[in-house]
């Protein structure tokens, strides 16, 4: 059920107002009021300015770019409605670089391309009633450049918008990015579970071509992907009908991304955004409804990432709204260079399947460490807060199986140091639901401050460290499940379930010091 106006929200401030935090004060209702809603997050919400980036790590000051005042239209090249454009964009990107940079205006109309690649100092602006329309035809994404696909380099048809080594470029207005439609850039590509079956390890990343020739298939484009590239900036454009991944900085520094809307619902692996192997990142006010996760952080994946070893760091989500989508804001599963230092505050989760997720697997390694939440809404299809680790079967084999415990090794991922505060969940299958991995169990989670309403509050395997605090739990499962976790607590939380009962069941050898302090039932049934 979702909740419409403030009165519920306030009746619920009010009647929890009594629990406490371990200092003593009451619940924090000023921060929990102050929790964003839907209208005031995400695209339409677009102010002109940045303003200053507060985070809980050392961050850059961002700004908007700026560019010299040449300007050339599309049409100034040749460019006509209804005929491929292709060498007209980039004829017009060409020259503006060439001459110190500028601006190319896509004018409004429809204008069909293959591959644009972005240049430094150069800002491509989508006007108002633009629409520019990607080919179908692997052709005009040819010749192979240098990507990263699900975290393995490779040379393929790289992206829609490309840009390789460039500083201080742009892809900004009000227009609308529009995807290949039926051909086949969607009907060749490399559709194998697991990409270590098709990319070697082993293999040289000059020899890792797949263009498509001779009837072989290709690895499908991201939309938007700037790979090495330095100061990038995107603003206010809508993207459509993804092939793949839609917006892809990887290892990239500064970068901003505002004000966009994604639209890729139903289309497999069409992520929102996904901040891959890059640092110093901003993604503000933007709208994200997806055929996958939503908002995503990533960092290469498994041997090759390991060889890479480039991490994400230094993130900063604020003010976004995710609506469909199998995640809100995502971490991983590609995870070997580490992401660490994110920070995503006064975000809304609207319908979204799951609201904070991490996902990793025995074999990808690295994992996530220094991830902040503040001020998260959520209305939720599954689950709230839920840890992966382990995957499943279909794409890493016997290592999805829990036991036995693995000897740890490179290839072992851990996630640690996460803490969300201020956080509402009208509504949610399950509150928190942690699958560790029983030699690197999830730890140091801290989740205080929060109202929720969920069928079920608590259940956790191979966890370690974690703590609610100052929480009221309204759940309709009377059960708490527990399985191999140690140093649990549960301080000054209200659980409201049917009855006024509550059980615990915790199992597992390796299970120790499960508490519950000035909680309401002050102990469930069946600890010890």
């Amino acid at each position: 059920m979702k909740h419409s106006g403030h009165s519920f929200f306030l009746f619920l401030i009010l009647t929890f107002c009594g629990s406490t935090f371990s200092n003593g004060q009451p619940l924090d209702a000023a921060s929990l009021s102050s929790v964003p809603r839907v209208a005031d997050v995400g695209a339409a919400r677009l102010p002109a300015a940045i303003a200053p980036v507060k985070a809980p790590f050392p961050m850059p000051a961002f700004a908007k770019p700026v560019f010299p005042k040449l300007t050339i239209r599309i049409t100034d090249k040749g460019a006509r409605a209804g005929a491929m454009a292709t060498k007209a964009i980039q004829s017009a990107i060409d020259e503006v670089s060439k001459k110190k940079g500028g601006t190319v205006i896509v004018p409004a109309g429809t204008w069909r391309t293959g591959r644009i690649s972005l240049k430094s100092n150069v800002n491509l602006h989508i006007s108002e009633g633009a629409e520019l329309r990607f080919s179908p035809e692997i052709e005009d994404y040819l010749p192979a450049v240098f990507t990263r696909n699900e975290g393995v380099e490779l040379m393929s048809l790289g992206a829609l918008i490309y840009a390789n080594g460039q500083e201080n470029i742009a892809v900004t207005g009000k227009g609308k990015l529009v995807g290949p439609p039926d051909g086949p850039v969607r009907q060749r590509y490399m559709n194998v579970n697991v990409i270590e079956k098709v990319v070697p390890a082993d293999k040289p990343v000059s020899e890792r071509v797949y263009e498509g020739k001779d009837g072989g298939f290709i690895f499908p484009p991201m939309f938007i992907s700037p790979i090495n590239c330095k100061k990038v900036y995107i603003e206010g454009i809508t993207l459509h009908n993804t092939p793949f991944w839609n917006v892809v900085p990887v290892y990239c520094d500064n970068v901003i991304i505002r004000g966009i809307t994604v639209q890729s619902v139903g289309i497999p692996r069409g992520d929102g955004i996904d901040i891959e192997s890059s640092r110093n990142v901003l993604i503000e006010y933007c709208t994200l409804s997806s055929g996958d996760d939503c908002f995503t952080i990533k960092a290469g994946r498994g041997e090759d990432g390991i060889r890479v070893n480039k991490p994400t760091e230094n993130v900063v989500i604020r003010h976004c709204l995710a609506r469909e989508g199998h995640g809100g804001i995502t971490c991983g599963s590609e995870t070997a260079g580490m992401i660490r230092n994110v920070y995503v505050r006064d975000c809304v989760f609207d319908d979204t399947d799951t609201g904070l997720r991490f996902k990793t697997r025995r074999s990808r390694a690295g994992g996530g460490e220094n991830i902040v939440y503040e001020n998260i809404r959520m209305n939720l299809r599954g689950d709230a807060v839920k840890f992966d680790m382990l995957g499943s079967r279909q794409y890493v084999g016997e290592l999805a199986d829990r036991l036995p415990p693995r000897p740890v090794n490179d290839l072992t991922p851990a996630y640690r140091n996460i803490t969300a505060r201020n956080i509402v969940v009208d509504k949610a299958r399950t509150f928190i639901d942690i699958t560790g991995i029983p030699e690197s169990p999830a730890a140091n989670l801290l989740i205080e401050n929060a109202i929720v309403n969920a069928r079920t509050a608590f259940k956790a395997s191979d966890a370690e460290r974690v703590t609610v605090r100052g929480a009221t739990l309204t759940v309709t499962d009377t059960l708490l499940r527990a399985l191999d976790v140690r140093n649990v607590l549960f301080e000054k939380v209200e659980f409201n379930t049917p009855g006024k009962k509550l059980a615990i069941a915790v199992e597992g050898e390796n299970s120790s010091n499960v508490r519950f302090v000035d909680c309401t039932p002050a102990k469930p049934e069946g600890l010890d």
